[in-house]
């Protein structure tokens, strides 16, 4: 499956200096993040990361438009990593940006989520 063949956008959602754009591609929900992920933002993704109603909910973030996280933004993913796997599903993060991929790496996060270098390799993992 090519980056650019993602379909069936559902919506968007920003606030402050965090937009996320959804989708669905061959059943994952993919969410394309862009900006800045703290305390000030973080809600917009933890609602986004909310899979209601999904069985065996599998979630994609893309984290290549990301410019910053702290520990707000790990802490969100570890609590939607933990409620995707308890319902059966998962994780993955794509594509972070140098500075991202060293706050997930240097908190060992890449040791609990899936993280992968391209939106196609967490797609097909």
């Amino acid at each position: 499956m090519a980056e650019g063949e993602m379909a069936d956008a559902e919506h968007a959602m920003s606030a402050g200096e965090l937009s996320i754009t959804a989708s669905v591609t061959d059943g994952i929900h993919v969410l394309a993040a862009a900006g800045e992920i703290d305390h000030q933002t973080g809600d917009i993704l933890a609602h986004a990361l909310e899979v209601s109603g999904a069985t065996r909910p599998r979630v994609v973030v893309d984290l290549g438009h990301v410019t910053f996280m702290d520990s707000s933004g790990i802490n969100i993913l570890i609590t939607a990593h933990n409620t995707l796997t308890a319902a059966g599903g998962w994780l993955r993060l794509a594509q972070p940006r140098p500075a991202v991929r060293r706050v997930l790496y240097l908190v060992g996060i890449d040791t609990v989520i899936d993280c992968h270098e391209t939106l196609t390799q967490a797609l097909t993992a």
